[in-house]
């Protein structure tokens, strides 16, 4: 049997891995009589641990959130991976640097020197690739869509899309928010429009939220399998806001798996094949063409045309 500490521990990290434990449970798991897991469940209150419980024979316990809190145990898993998301979350998120360096310094002061030497070796550097940088999100912002989506609360927000043309001057836009996802550097939020009446995603960093929020709702099931197949199949569904056509002279096996989420390959022989492909710019959209080195013809719009014109001239005169 564990000594009283060593149990109250133990007991503590079982109250922080699940939301609700019956007592017979926990007391065969720490090999202890359901009246020594009152009893220790009483020490942890004594502590500040707000540990709440069911009578009857289905009874059982719950750490439930405090208004203060109190000292937290991590398991030396726990303690890395909170090490380690310590010293990325300046990559996406501005205005927690300072913050998240003093959380790292608090976590690594309290733990035993075996575990501190084996975070000690993670030291984890975030460099940009090449001079492209994921844009960060306002903290307040997050935590504010954080809150709505956690709460399920209708979502209202300014938003600039891509083409600029933001929505501040106008209503805002409203929507169910079913989940915060940070894809590519990106933070997106995944929800149901409820003006379009379809799910969409939305770039954080291009969200103004505005308060209050609206009612609560009921969330809706995700018309993919997960959130993680649902992220993949719209993005591979991107609306870019330039998208062209054009005809390589080449077999579509050749390039198809060159395109990933930019084109649609369709083939037209079995050397000629058809690119309805898209890209953030029409001279960005040329150039892509223009890297699979060979004979084509630009079917449209006039805008991309024009645009692999211009750069046809300016690699002239280069």
């Amino acid at each position: 049997m564990l000594e009283t500490s060593a149990r109250l521990l133990r007991l503590l990290s079982l109250l922080q891995a699940r939301r609700d434990w019956p007592g017979e449970t926990l007391a065969r798991r720490l090999e202890v009589s359901p009246r020594t897991v009152r009893r220790d469940v009483d020490r942890l209150r004594d502590l500040g641990y707000p540990v709440s419980s069911t009578r009857g024979p289905d009874g059982g316990y719950r750490l439930d959130a405090g208004s203060e809190l109190p000292p937290l145990l991590f398991d030396e898993d726990q303690a890395v991976a909170v090490a380690v998301a310590l010293q990325t979350a300046t990559t996406s998120v501005s205005g927690v640097g300072e913050a998240a360096l003093r959380a790292l310094a608090t976590v690594r002061q309290v733990m035993p020197a075996r575990l501190r030497q084996r975070v000690d070796a993670l030291r984890v550097t975030t460099v940009a690739r090449g001079t492209w940088e994921p844009p960060k999100v306002d903290t307040e912002h997050l935590v504010a869509i954080g809150t709505a989506v956690r709460a399920c609360e209708v979502l209202r927000f300014d938003y600039t899309p891509a083409s600029g043309e933001s929505t501040v001057d106008g209503p805002p836009r409203r929507v169910e928010p079913h989940h915060l996802v940070l894809r590519g550097g990106r933070w997106y939020l995944i929800a149901f429009d409820l003006e379009r009446a379809d799910w969409r995603t939305f770039r954080v960093d291009r969200m103004v939220p505005r308060t209050p929020n609206g009612p609560r709702f009921t969330p809706r099931e995700l018309p993919a399998a997960d959130v993680s197949t649902f992220v993949a199949e719209r993005f591979g569904q991107q609306t870019w806001p330039c998208r062209g056509e054009a005809i390589l002279h080449v077999s579509a096996s050749r390039i198809a798996p060159y395109v990933g989420n930019q084109a649609e390959v369709v083939a037209l022989g079995p050397d000629r094949c058809r690119l309805v492909a898209g890209s953030w710019s029409w001279a960005g959209l040329a150039s892509w063409l223009g890297m699979f080195d060979v004979d084509l013809e630009i079917v449209g719009p006039p805008e991309l045309r024009a645009a692999a014109t211009t750069l046809a001239r300016r690699l002239s005169a280069a």
